[in-house]
């Protein structure tokens, strides 16, 4: 079974990549005193039902992105979701595929009635949105099938176009590509924090000050709040992430030629695509794809994920396809491998693949083992009635 062909994201220039980061901090600079980068409160403040300090981080990620509001939330990007859709009415419509296992959980929780339509299929799109059902539509940035090839942009303005809302899971996007969906014209972008190297369980939403609003009337509870600590240190996180995945962009470009032109033995075929986070899809030549992961740790390499470019994921990592991807193209599974090169060069990562196929390739040899010589009976006389099944 061969790999489709797949449509990745754009990425970001280095040298725009480096200008992004610049921006961020002059947005931090327009929110933040200099005293205030190494001080976080906690609480409920009054009038502000939540710390100074994160505030200060919302009004800088809002400024950044040109967004009218943001507010940070509890349940990393999940949170952030749900927290949007909490707002919306439905019928809710989404892509015609797999969602997100996660996504699901959140669709069914809050009793939506969804309605697909193929994002891919701009004819079939306009004709779903011509019939006046819908005032709401969930859109993935990143790609829920390996063949999907729609411009996230060009799905928002047809939403737009036609008075339906969009909140948009920027996940695996936000920073990576040229523009997230409040960038293109979303009512919400919502995007995890721990997957921008900031800590555990730091969701964003931003978008419109009716939806920001209401998100952050409900999160009222002091315990429910992010605390400054925590947003701080996701700001100080993020200034750094937009070089890091500018690079890490060019290094999977590389791996990829290189694999391309036949430099590992045993691989097949390889395809970037934004399968989740932007990664290598590697097609091999036999059925180890299973097996690949846990051999490649023993050579160095991440075994599994944590967030998926989170601060504890700095070896390239060596994984299953996803679990939507494999909902998608169950066929795939024993063939191919899912390789992040994280903060590695490509040297490593290719390093990484040779000696792991090497590896599983001697294990599966049969090795003949030198028997004594031993004289050679006569077969016993064969029952009448036997037969051979």
């Amino acid at each position: 079974m061969k790999l489709p062909e797949t449509f990745p994201l754009p990425t970001v220039p280095l040298q725009d990549a480096i200008a992004r980061q610049f921006r961020l901090l002059e947005c931090t600079a327009g929110h933040f005193e200099g005293q205030q980068l190494f001080e976080a409160d906690a609480g409920v403040v009054p009038e502000l039902g939540r710390p100074r300090t994160t505030a200060r981080v919302e009004a800088v990620l809002a400024d950044f992105l040109g967004a009218e509001g943001a507010a940070l939330v509890q349940g990393a990007g999940t949170g952030a979701i749900r927290a949007a859709l909490t707002h919306a009415d439905g019928p809710l419509l989404i892509h015609k595929a797999p969602v997100y296992r996660t996504t699901q959980v959140t669709l069914r929780g809050l009793g939506f009635e969804t309605a697909e339509v193929d994002f891919n299929d701009s004819a079939a799109l306009h004709e779903a949105l011509a019939t006046g059902r819908f005032s709401w539509a969930y859109i993935q940035h990143t790609r829920q099938r390996l063949a999907d090839s729609y411009d996230p942009g060009e799905v928002i303005a047809a939403c737009r176009a036609a008075g339906v809302r969009t909140v948009v899971d920027d996940n695996y996007a936000v920073l990576r590509v040229p523009a997230c969906g409040v960038e293109l014209g979303a009512d919400a972008s919502c995007f995890s924090l721990f997957k921008l190297h900031g800590p555990e369980g730091v969701g964003v939403v931003a978008g419109t000050p009716d939806l920001v609003g209401k998100v952050r009337r409900d999160n009222y509870s002091g315990g429910g709040q992010v605390q400054g600590h925590q947003a701080l240190d996701a700001l100080r996180a993020l200034t750094h992430v937009p070089v890091m995945w500018s690079v890490q962009s060019q290094v999977g470009a590389e791996v990829a030629e290189r694999l391309a032109a036949g430099e590992v033995p045993g691989v097949a075929e390889v395809r970037i695509a934004n399968a989740q986070d932007r990664c290598l899809l590697v097609r091999l030549d036999s059925p180890v794809a299973r097996e690949l992961p846990a051999v490649a740790a023993r050579h160095g390499a991440a075994p599994y994920p944590v967030g998926s470019n989170s601060r504890y994921e700095v070896a390239p990592l060596f994984y299953r396809m996803s679990s939507s991807s494999l909902d998608d193209a169950p066929g795939l599974a024993d063939w191919t491998v899912r390789i992040n090169p994280m903060r590695a060069g490509a040297d490593l990562v290719l390093d990484i693949l040779r000696r792991s196929l090497a590896e599983l390739t001697d294990a599966a040899e049969p090795v003949e083992a030198e028997q004594p010589e031993q004289a050679v009976e006569a077969p016993e006389p064969r029952h009448p009635h036997h037969r051979e099944d």
